[in-house]
């Protein structure tokens, strides 16, 4: 890939993995809108490697103590809040790998389409918008997290593999829903993501073992670019979250599938 290829769609992993506007979606619509060359599997894991260090960074402390929790909880030492939410990561993971397993080859096939990208992208706008206007209500924080509304947000984090959904996005929707915070909604989707990514990244890795030639510098690039655009949407977003809300990102989900849909007619 020619560099300017290289730097732009580092970016677009980076700001758009953590943004409720899918970052499959717009990682795919380079290649179908202004006919790039696809970017490859290796350069795919590269960039996701860069958003997992991102989160993990900016989120260690937290990480340290859930593993913490989780490290006790498993030798028989209680189980504090940081264990049992760690847990609760866990069960929320399982899932969407499931449903990646299962429907994997499917949605490969046959949903990543303009037309699908279009339709989910205003579609889980529109419920997004919907969430948010129960968050100025909403109090719950992670501490009250149940095993439930863990499985709730997990089985809609399964629904994110659909290009056009957004991981974060629909995630975030489903804690809004279920009464959380615009911040620990947030938060809870942030944390939720470093297992699926690391899951994600280790299984598209494995067929990286078949690949004889690897562009070196376009994936040490992407992962740096990604990397500090990933860590730097997740500061400002978390920063101005309560003041902004969502609407800011519902209405660009429904000008970008209107564009989508103006596209394909």
């Amino acid at each position: 890939m020619d560099l300017i290829h290289v730097i732009i769609l580092a970016l677009i992993q980076g700001i758009t993995e953590f943004l409720p506007i899918s970052s499959s979606a717009h990682l795919i619509l380079p290649k179908e809108v202004l006919g790039w060359p696809d970017q490859g599997l290796a350069f795919d894991v590269a960039v996701h490697v860069g958003t997992l260090m991102a989160v993990i960074v900016y989120f260690r402390k937290d990480v340290l103590d859930l593993l913490s929790g989780w490290s006790l909880s498993l030798v028989g030492k209680g189980l504090n809040d940081d264990g049992r939410l760690a847990w609760m990561i866990a069960l929320a993971t399982v899932p969407a790998c499931l449903f990646g397993l299962l429907m994997n080859d499917i949605i490969e096939a046959h949903l990543r389409s303009i037309s699908v990208i279009a339709a989910t992208t205003i579609v889980f706008g529109i419920l997004l918008a919907l969430a948010d206007k129960r968050s100025d209500r909403a109090n719950k924080t992670l501490v009250s997290m149940t095993l439930t509304a863990a499985l709730v947000v997990g089985f809609a984090q399964a629904l994110a593999l659909i290009p056009g959904t957004s991981r974060s996005g629909i995630t975030i929707t489903a804690a809004l829903f279920l009464g959380f915070s615009r911040t620990d909604a947030a938060r809870f989707s942030f944390l939720l993501s470093i297992p699926i990514i690391l899951i994600s990244g280790a299984y598209k890795g494995i067929g990286l073992v078949e690949q004889s030639a690897v562009d070196w510098q376009s994936i040490f690039i992407g992962i740096a670019v990604s990397a500090v655009s990933a860590y730097l949407c997740i500061y400002y977003f978390l920063s101005f979250i309560n003041r902004l809300g969502m609407m800011p990102f519902v209405i660009y989900r429904i000008i970008l599938g209107a564009i989508l849909i103006v596209l394909i007619i």
